[in-house]
This record gives structure tokens, C-alpha cells and sequence, in this order.
């Protein structure tokens, strides 16, 4: 199974990313080891995650979440901004 999870990061800005393991991908965001982007805004949390069949599919979903507005995924989420 594959996940594609959205994050909070520490100065409120949202992170989209893919993982097979949710758990140990949030450690190593935390730990400013999993992207650059991250890095510097720790901690993080996770605030979304969707479960996909195959690799394929949730690299499909990455790129389409990554392309909405901060509102839209928001909306997604049910978080009001």
C-alpha cells in the first residue's frame, strides 16, 4: 500500500508527499532528514493521508494535491483556514 500525505509544517505552510511507510516518513521529516523543504520548518505534523493500491496511482495524486491552492487543501482536510 502506498500513502500520499499532506503536512503541516511549523510555520503553517502545507508539504505533499508519497511514502509506503506513514509512520517512519513523519520520523524522518521530523528529524529534517526526508526533504529539503521540510528541513528547516520542524516539527511537522501530519494533518491528511489517503491510501493507494500502487505507487502509480499515488504519484498521480501527489502531483494533482500539489497543484491545488492551500484553500483547496484545506477544504479537503475539513480545516478551516
Amino acid at each position: 500500500m502506498w500513502h500520499v500525505y499532506i503536512l503541516e509544517c511549523k510555520d503553517k505552510t502545507l508539504y505533499v508527499g508519497v511514502t509506503k511507510n506513514l509512520t517512519e516518513r513523519l520520523a524522518r521529516h521530523n528529524k529534517g532528514k526526508a526533504s529539503k523543504y521540510t528541513r528547516g520548518r520542524t516539527p511537522v505534523k501530519m494533518i491528511h493521508s489517503e491510501q493507494h493500491p500502487d505507487k502509480t496511482s499515488a504519484l498521480k495524486r501527489e502531483h494533482e494535491l500539489k497543484r491545488w491552492t492551500r484553500e483547496k487543501k484545506l477544504a479537503l482536510i475539513g480545516k478551516p483556514r
